[in-house]
């Protein structure tokens, strides 16, 4: 990103109408009501992610699931092992997955391991498929749409959760990160179903010709991360790299190429509150590339996820962006 970008960004005000302090340390930046912290690095490398995990104050302790998009077979954008091996080795994690609920090369579990294998995943940790023995419901609080979320059956044997995000657009809900991650990501594939149904159908098959009103599937995907960090409590933590800016999701096997510059890693204790983050500063970047991106956010009313996910107390819009560099 330009230089003249990075300056405004040290001092960057959310469009959430919250102030930003220039501070490495988040106990020297006065938070308004319902506002969280989100740190930033412009850095993109093994030692600015280990130092931006380290920077969030939550020590990820017991057996830990790094919950990472291993990617389609064919796409070229996901995170790259190289750079989040250091993170891996760090928290002595497993990488964790579930299996989709469309006909691609991560359909079975047998397929699944094997593309994790060829995108190196396997070679910087074990890697598990969640949902490769079965499923479990996890409760969803007053959901509107769901009345669970059916999640991979080894979830609940891991003691903390990394939610390690690539950044980017996705065609159907307008952009993924943290709360697309810890929803559809951590969903069986029976449980993404569920989620693209917006409730209405638990199982694979005839999921797309009864997908959801785009609204109701935004909100679903809210509440069944709601039902994930519910379920985690205080041990989860939330990661996005923003880098290969594609307007496609890593579930796509031919992605677009990056529609725009990289602009750095951010971490929040709060998934909405990184989402957003992560939306402002590419509206906010003096990149023409962002225009693309923009526009597969809004042609998908994606933002509407995060109003959504604010108002049933998933997290906060309102946030104070710290840089560490």
């Amino acid at each position: 990103m330009k230089n003249l970008f990075f300056g405004f960004l040290l001092g960057a005000i959310s469009l959430s109408a919250c102030g930003t302090k220039k501070s490495a340390d988040a106990d020297s930046a006065t938070l308004q009501p319902d506002s969280s912290i989100v740190f930033m690095t412009k850095e993109i490398s093994p030692d600015a992610l280990v130092k931006i995990y380290k920077a969030l104050g939550r020590e990820a302790e017991g057996k830990v699931a790094i919950k990472i998009s291993t990617g389609e077979p064919g796409g070229h954008n996901f995170l790259q092992p190289s750079l989040i091996k250091d993170l891996v080795d760090l928290t002595n994690g497993t990488i964790v997955e579930c299996n989709t609920a469309y006909n691609g090369r991560r359909f079975t579990t047998e397929d699944h391991l094997k593309a994790a294998e060829e995108h190196g995943f396997t070679a910087i940790a074990p890697v598990d498929i969640m949902d490769a023995e079965g499923e479990i419901k996890l409760p969803v609080d007053s959901g509107k749409h769901l009345k669970y979320d059916i999640v991979g059956s080894h979830y609940p044997n891991y003691d903390f959760t990394v939610i390690l995000s690539h950044f980017k657009g996705h065609a159907m809900g307008g952009f993924g990160g943290a709360v697309k991650n810890m929803s559809i990501g951590i969903a069986s594939g029976n449980g993404k179903s569920y989620i693209h149904t917006a409730g209405k159908i638990e199982t694979t098959d005839s999921i797309w010709q009864k997908i959801a009103d785009q609204d109701d599937f935004l909100e679903s995907m809210a509440e069944a991360a709601k039902a994930v960090a519910d379920h985690a409590g205080d041990k989860i933590i939330y990661i996005s790299i923003a880098n290969n800016l594609s307007v496609d999701c890593d579930c796509d096997s031919s992605p677009e190429d990056p529609a725009m510059g990289d602009i750095g890693i951010l971490a929040s204790l709060d998934p909405i509150a990184l989402d957003k983050a992560c939306t402002d500063l590419v509206r906010q970047s003096e990149d023409h590339g962002k225009i693309h991106l923009i526009e597969r956010i809004d042609s998908r009313h994606g933002m509407h996820t995060l109003d959504y996910g604010e108002q049933i107390g998933l997290g906060s819009q309102t946030y104070k962006l710290v840089s560490i560099d």
